[in-house]
């Protein structure tokens, strides 16, 4: 029984421990700061917060941050035991493109839990400031200067400083009718107002490239001045001619001269002034100089006016854009004929100097020809460099001229037309005919051509490769009755025939002259049938009897 009291009293005590622990150190806990928002002004970054109804007296308030590299939470400078509901932590060093996390805990004898606040990205909380505004006043017009958000070495908008636009609103001071001034830059010209009044204006910038606008700064105003004795001069235009700018001006004074000036679009606080070439003191109200005078860019133009002795203001800027008011030169091609074709290559055109000329814009090319004999044109348009025209007469001159089109709809540019080439077309099908004629005649020639051939091969095999024939002569001993005559003496001649001679002197002679006889007949190509070996035994038989017996006589 007194085991289980004392256990319960136990209990008790450890589960009231918090509580008189937290009495003990003077009271309740402390609750946590409520709505902390983080505002991102250029470079100046701000915490505000609400306390909590309990978070009154000597209570503090503390920031922690970590960063995305960190494991481990650190304090935040500028931001430690604040007794207000706003620190500062712009001597942060940190990446703009970097996410940081924050947490915050109020303070007093005893501390209350951490409040974190949602993690952010400098660069995207970031809010474009009021951009600083210089004024300077003529006779009839107010030359506003106006500076980037932010510091010279701001962190926040480093790469963005050339990128601002800005939107003015402006009114007179003894009214309220505004006017608004969209995306200028930042130096700009507000022309035909009235001398002598005052003018009050309000300046806000934007960074489009990132959908960021920013907030009017504060109102600025300014008198102008008592109107002067030259007006400046007005209407500037810039017109192209010959392949060369113009630049045109109404005045109303004759006897003047004139300066042009040009600016390119300032990228920094810098604004200085130049002289074009060939324009300086011109005595007429216009001025022409080269397109190479101005790299591609935005530029504004100005004009003076001097008697001599005065001076005007310089007339109202014009903006010059050498990618949309540069002129658009007409096409070169080179022109190869067909026998129903014409086939055209599209070259870029070239400057006097035989460069290239760059575009830096898709062009589309209308393409004009006709029959030299005609005045009916015939129109095709193609993006292609490389153009054939089909089904035309053969032995037909055609004339051609083509003219290139800006193919963005805010350019809206044509150029005129190139000089005009005329090519004649070959001849159709006469060389299909005469392709025709040749195969035909080929195929006739061929077998004369056949047959002396074979004539020419059976004379080299006469003359270099002989047959093995024998003469004449051979031929006609060895005929067939001569061959078979021949076989038969051979066969007779195997017989030996014997006589009874009684006198050997006569036998010597009849064997050399029958010898004799043989040999005669064996090597003479002149022997008759009836000599020799063929004839027949009677008559050999006879003429041995003769001879022999002559011998005895």
């Amino acid at each position: 029984m007194m085991v289980t009291l004392l256990g319960a009293t136990t209990l008790v005590l450890v589960t009231l421990a918090p509580w008189v622990l937290s009495a003990a150190a003077g009271g309740k806990n402390l609750k946590s700061p409520q709505k902390v928002e983080v505002d991102v002004i250029d470079d100046n970054f701000i915490l505000r917060w609400n306390r909590s109804e309990e978070s009154v007296g000597n209570v503090t308030f503390s920031f922690d941050y970590q960063k995305p590299e960190m494991d481990n939470w650190i304090k935040l400078p500028g931001c430690q035991n604040m007794t207000s509901t706003k620190c500062n932590f712009s001597s942060l060093k940190l990446n703009i493109y970097d996410e940081i996390k924050l947490r915050i805990r109020a303070e007093k004898e005893n501390t209350s839990s951490w409040c974190e606040v949602d993690s952010f990205t400098p660069f995207r909380k970031a809010q474009i400031g009021p951009p600083e505004v210089h004024l300077e006043a003529e006779d009839k017009a107010i030359v506003i200067y106006i500076s980037p958000p932010g510091t010279e070495d701001s962190v926040m908008w480093a790469l963005d400083r050339s990128s601002f636009t800005y939107s003015l609103v402006i009114w007179k001071n003894s009214s309220s009718v505004e006017e608004r001034i969209e995306n200028i830059y930042s130096r700009h010209k507000i022309s035909k107002l009235s001398p002598e009044t005052t003018y009050c204006l309000k300046v806000k910038a934007a960074l489009l490239t990132s959908r960021k606008i920013g907030v009017y700064g504060p109102v600025h105003c300014i008198k102008t001045t008592v109107e002067n004795e030259l007006p400046p001069p007005e209407n500037i235009e810039v017109i192209v001619q010959n392949q060369n700018y113009v630049l045109k001006w109404d005045y109303t004074y004759a006897n003047m001269t004139f300066q042009v000036q040009w600016l390119q679009k300032p990228g920094n606080h810098l604004y200085k002034w130049k002289q074009i070439p060939d324009c300086e003191n011109v005595t007429t109200t216009q001025c022409v100089f080269p397109p190479n005078t101005f790299q591609k860019g935005i530029y504004l133009l100005r004009v003076q006016a001097s008697d001599g002795n005065n001076t005007s203001f310089w007339s109202e800027e014009i903006k010059f854009d050498t990618e949309i008011q540069a002129s658009l030169l007409p096409p070169v091609f080179n022109i190869r004929s067909l026998s129903d074709s014409l086939h055209i290559s599209i070259g870029a055109p070239k400057w006097s100097e035989n460069k290239p000329v760059i575009q830096d814009y898709p062009l589309i090319y209308e393409i004009l020809f006709w029959e030299n004999t005609s005045k009916a044109e015939r129109k095709i348009i193609k993006k292609k460099t490389d153009v054939t025209i089909p089904n035309l007469k053969p032995l037909t001159v055609y004339c051609v001229k083509a003219r290139a089109h800006s193919m963005d709809e805010k350019l809206n540019k044509s150029s005129v037309f190139s000089d005009v080439v005329c090519e004649e077309t070959k001849s159709g099908n006469t060389s299909k005919i005469w392709l025709i004629i040749g195969i035909f005649t080929v195929l006739l020639a061929l077998p004369f051509v056949i047959y002396a051939v074979k004539v020419l091969l059976r004379c080299i095999n006469y003359v270099f490769f002989p047959s093995l024939k024998p003469s004449s002569n051979i031929d006609e001993y060895f005929s067939e009755q001569s061959l078979k005559n021949l076989l038969l003496s051979t066969s007779e001649e195997q017989i030996e025939k014997c006589l009874i001679i009684e006198n050997i002197s006569t036998i010597a002679t009849v064997e050399e002259t029958n010898q004799t006889d043989e040999d005669h007949k064996k090597y003479s190509s002149q022997t008759s049938e009836d000599s020799g070996n063929y004839s027949n035994e009677d008559e050999s038989e006879n003429k041995t009897s003769e001879e022999l017996q002559q011998d005895f006589i």
